[in-house]
């Protein structure tokens, strides 16, 4: 997807746009008025357009989240909750609580969590896929 932000950057600086329109070179302003438009046509689902300090990358066996802390964190209070879907903080510095929805399923009890002095990064391996069938029945009138 970032490829595709770059291309459309690169295109709109070659363009000739109208005195006035300098503001559609920006991605972040068109990233933003998206984003707006969005929640206002949607306010369920504004949640999943929030921006958050955390950051989730997908490798081929694992899904590695991401989380500043800050060096003033302090670790007995924070709480790390792991479900196959979501990570859970709590207790974060000034009282907050942060939701992280993975990009893929996990393993809960796989999860490794290392805090470096100032950015918590949770490790967690993928749920693999599930090879058990089932043959159905059909039943007639």
């Amino acid at each position: 997807m970032a490829s595709n932000w770059e291309e459309l950057e690169k295109w709109m600086e070659n363009q000739q746009l109208p005195k006035g329109f300098d503001v559609f070179r920006q991605s972040d302003w068109i990233e933003n008025y998206v984003r707006n438009m969005m929640n206002k046509a949607i306010p369920a689902a504004s949640s999943a357009f929030q921006t958050s300090n955390s950051n989730a990358v997908e490798t081929k066996r694992y899904v590695i989240v991401t989380y500043p802390l800050g060096e003033s964190a302090d670790l007995s209070a924070v709480r790390l909750l792991v479900k196959e879907d979501l990570v859970k903080l709590s207790g974060l510095p000034g009282g907050g609580s942060e939701t992280i929805r993975l990009p893929k399923l996990v393993l809960p009890r796989t999860c490794q969590a290392d805090y470096d002095g100032a950015v918590l990064k949770i490790r967690l391996r993928k749920r693999p896929p599930s090879k058990r069938t089932h043959i159905a029945t059909i039943k007639g009138l």
